[in-house]
């Protein structure tokens, strides 16, 4: 054998091995600070699972696009004494920060990074900006996703 794979053909796997490896040699990152990005998928019930969040994402009008990139953002409540050590540890995940209401206290802190958005993934990240803001005492509010609108290029 001369280093050639068995089966498929390169570029062509099936299933989301095939869709990520076609993904990381086209897609541009998606700028989170577009102007066209709109919400489309949004939870703000506990119990409420990511999957049926993004369920009905999907159905939605503007909807979902699971194949595209998405901006994943968590709305925190945290006490103004924590916000620098918050938005810290979540920036090591890669997260970025929008302070929303500096002048009350709690404080309003939305942290948002750029991902492709499964259930799974959401589900983890859910729950960890949850004990993040616990761990600091805060609390989490939500969470949306938001994709470029319908028809604009990435």
């Amino acid at each position: 054998m001369t280093g050639q794979r068995r089966g498929a053909a390169k570029g062509s796997a099936p299933g989301w091995l095939g869709r990520l490896l076609r993904r990381k040699r086209t897609e541009v990152p998606l700028d989170p600070d577009r102007g066209d990005l709109v919400v489309v998928v949004d939870c703000t019930e506990d119990a409420e699972a990511c999957s049926t969040a993004l369920e009905r994402g999907a159905d939605g009008a503007p909807a979902w696009r699971p194949d595209e990139q998405a901006v994943l953002r968590h709305h925190l409540r945290v006490p103004a004494g924590a916000v620098d050590t918050v938005t810290a540890i979540a920036g090591q995940d890669g997260y970025l920060a929008r302070i929303i209401t500096a002048d009350q206290d709690p404080v309003q802190v939305d942290l948002y990074r750029v991902q492709l958005l499964d259930a799974l993934h959401c589900s983890q990240e859910r729950s960890r900006m949850a004990g993040l803001a616990q761990r600091h005492g805060g609390d989490v509010t939500g969470w949306d996703a938001l994709q470029p609108g319908s028809g604009a290029a990435g």
